[in-house]
């Protein structure tokens, strides 16, 4: 999940696993795959960014997880 905020100045989170494509027009407009369209203040780079760090941050955890499990296997 990211944080964004829409462009009336609402915070938004959104599910970044979700988006189709970014539209710049001279907004940033996130299509997701279930239609919706959210206009968000953030540039479409900021949201790319904000993307990236999500999934760096869940790929980071990956070897303390298999960590856990390799653990709870031999018990």
């Amino acid at each position: 999940m990211i944080r964004l905020t829409r462009i009336n100045r609402v915070p938004l989170v959104l599910n970044s696993d979700l988006i189709e494509h970014l539209e710049v027009t001279p907004d940033t407009v996130i299509a997701m795959t279930t239609g919706l369209k959210f206009m968000v203040l953030e540039s479409a780079d900021e949201v790319i960014q904000k993307v990236i760090e999500f999934r760096r941050s869940i790929a980071d955890r990956l070897p303390l997880i298999k960590r856990i499990q390799a653990e709870s296997e031999e018990l």
